[in-house]
């Protein structure tokens, strides 16, 4: 029972926040950490789970019910975060330029494919190498190199795309 809750202390907060930002929504966040520990546990129980990579085991779990959540209900809008805002010591117009931008990435990652969505953040949000994402996915490393590759191709012709709309 102990190694369950050091599981749970080491890895919670950051699925919490993985979901977090796939859904925008606390309590969905909530209930993907929840649910993600919850298969888990049932998974243990009948005598399967990981052998090796649990950080990746769990993180896959979780992608699993943000799937089932967009599915059922399509891609949430996701917030603006307080942790991705400007350094407070900055000028105000700083600020808000910085959080414009923010915004808008989000918005842009949000149109993504689920697949380059989840490669895109675990890569540059959560820092995550290539190889720890192709085993939390289940994908061969030349897939998610391929996925991330496409995902931000995408985004650099929306960026371009907005930025053309500006001139």
């Amino acid at each position: 029972m102990e190694a369950l809750s050091q599981i749970y202390d080491l890895y919670s907060e950051a699925l919490y926040r993985y979901a977090y930002r796939q859904t925008g929504d606390q309590s969905q966040a909530e209930d993907c950490v929840a649910e993600t520990f919850n298969r888990f546990l049932n998974a243990l129980k009948n005598g399967k789970g990981p052998h090796e990579h649990l950080k990746a085991y769990l993180y896959r779990i979780a992608h699993n019910w943000i799937t089932d959540q967009f599915r059922r209900g399509g891609a949430p809008e996701l917030p603006l975060e307080e942790d991705f805002a400007a350094d407070k010591s900055e000028n105000p117009e700083r600020q808000v330029f910085e959080i414009i931008e923010s915004e808008r990435l989000r918005r842009m990652i949000a149109l993504l494919t689920p697949d380059q969505r989840q490669v895109i953040l675990l890569k540059y949000v959560e820092g995550w190498n290539s190889r720890e994402i192709a085993e939390a996915i289940k994908k061969p490393l030349s897939a998610v190199k391929s996925l991330q590759h496409r995902g931000l191709q995408a985004l650099n012709r929306m960026i371009t795309n907005v930025e053309s709309k500006h001139e």
